[in-house]
């Protein structure tokens, strides 16, 4: 998939929230390698590093206009073009993170062990993927999809939900981790803008439906979405929208 960096950054603070909530929930003192699997344009890699400037830190993303973008401020991070499925590190790292990546991946009850598997032992594995896939933002995608004349073109790219229950996950990695710390929070983003959460989408889920369809189809379907979520997500009296998004957070410490 083809990200588009502007799109994705137009809301930058509240995709950076929960990146840093996770950051600050991991415990390693000073980490000698680091490895941010999606980074995406950088923004929680430059944080690792911050963080620990003493560390190696490598930020791993399969879109070349992310990486683009991430490189821009330098520093002595090292960038990587690679997709998260066939990554592999050189050696055993301490510190595997990865912020609103995995729910991209299908199996994760292979693709969890195996980032285990890339960790030193005492190495963390600390994991953030959104978990708001019944919420009407996803929900509509799939009824404007059927609903539509572009219903043969977009249903077969509609995807089950990805992520699965916090336990699901504490049964793959317990049995192999000194620690496993499991939690959920739900934001109450206040975005603004004209349909702002037809734009979120534009920049995560929606993506590959819009690339699908032919320029012409586009606006009518953005439009017939847009309807929808503005009975969802009605604007408040000062013009703002709230937006409750539920994300999945995992830090676990490798045996």
């Amino acid at each position: 998939m083809a990200w588009n960096p502007e799109q994705y950054l137009q809301f930058a603070q509240p995709r950076l929230r929960p990146a840093m909530d996770l950051l600050a929930r991991v415990a390693l003192a000073d980490p000698a390698s680091a490895c941010d699997l999606g980074c995406g344009t950088g923004s929680a890699t430059r944080a690792i590093a911050l963080r620990w400037p003493r560390a190696e830190v490598t930020g791993v993303d399969d879109s070349d206009t992310m990486l683009a973008q991430a490189a821009r401020d330098g520093g002595a991070i090292r960038w990587v073009r690679a997709g998260i499925a066939g990554w592999a590190p050189e050696r055993p790292l301490d510190l595997v993170y990865s912020n609103a990546a995995l729910h991209w991946l299908p199996d994760h009850g292979t693709l969890f062990p195996r980032l285990l598997d890339a960790l030193a032992p005492g190495g963390v594995l600390a994991v953030q993927m959104p978990r708001n896939f019944e919420a009407p933002s996803h929900t509509l995608i799939e009824r404007t999809v059927r609903d539509g004349p572009w219903r043969a073109r977009l249903e077969p790219l509609l995807r089950p939900v990805p992520v699965g229950e916090p336990r699901a996950y504490h049964a793959l990695l317990a049995p192999r981790c000194a620690s496993v710390d499991i939690w959920e929070t739900e934001y109450l983003q206040v975005l603004h803008g004209p349909d702002p959460v037809k734009e979120w989408t534009k920049g995560t889920w929606l993506k590959p439906l819009l690339d699908a369809l032919d320029a012409a189809d586009r606006p009518a379907f953005e439009e017939a979405y847009a309807r929808r979520l503005r009975v969802a997500y009605p604007a408040e009296p000062d013009g703002s929208t709230l937006f409750p998004f539920r994300r999945l957070f995992i830090v676990a410490t490798r045996a």
